[in-house]
């Protein structure tokens, strides 16, 4: 039986620094990052099932969550501002990620390949790719926060463009965690 690089892969995302064109008062690696959003994910999953009747499977979109940016391992993280500059910058990334996508998935045996596909190619229902996709703004606004409450004041705008796009969404969910989970994240530990 041949061996896998997959796993091995998959650890390096502590090696990714994120937000590359900011100062850091505390860093952030791929692999802090991915565990937030899987976290918020549930979390808006829960909201969405439990307060506002949905039927989302925690569990699927949890998956999703700890996938969604594993081909930064390969492309390294990409500023927002440049990625998100024009529908050109937008659509050349967004086949370079296909293609690290297609390159960790080469990295398993066939028989394995195909239960990870689904989640490095992203959701096909729309609310799940919608509830990761505001867990994954929502790790950025708390990063915001977090930094912004030790004093930094270099993710001020980041903060509030943050917050805008998060509305923009228009998602119930979102809308609960902000009201109600989101001040709790610029108390200290005392304030808990």
């Amino acid at each position: 039986m041949a061996t896998t690089n997959f796993y091995a892969m998959l650890s390096r995302m502590r090696y990714i620094s994120r937000w590359g064109l900011m100062r850091n008062s505390n860093p952030e690696n791929l692999s802090e990052h991915t565990l937030d959003v899987a976290f918020l994910t549930h979390a808006l999953c829960v909201i969405q099932n439990t307060r506002l009747g949905g039927a989302v499977d925690p569990g699927q979109a949890v998956l999703y969550a700890l996938y969604h940016d594993c081909c930064e391992i390969i492309t390294g993280d990409m500023p927002t501002p440049i990625k998100y500059q024009s529908d050109t910058i937008r659509t050349a990334y967004k086949q370079v990620e296909r293609g690290a996508n297609a390159r960790l998935l080469s990295l398993l045996p066939a028989d394995l390949a195909e239960s990870y596909r689904p989640y490095l190619e992203g959701s096909p229902d729309p609310q799940v790719k919608a509830l990761v996709k505001a867990a994954d703004k929502l790790s950025a606004l708390i990063k915001c926060v977090e930094e912004e409450s030790g004093g930094n004041r270099e993710f001020v705008r980041a903060k509030q463009s943050t917050l805008a796009a998060l509305h923009a969404m228009a998602l119930p969910a979102v809308e609960v965690f902000l009201t109600e989970c989101l001040p709790a994240y610029g108390l200290t530990l005392d304030e808990l």
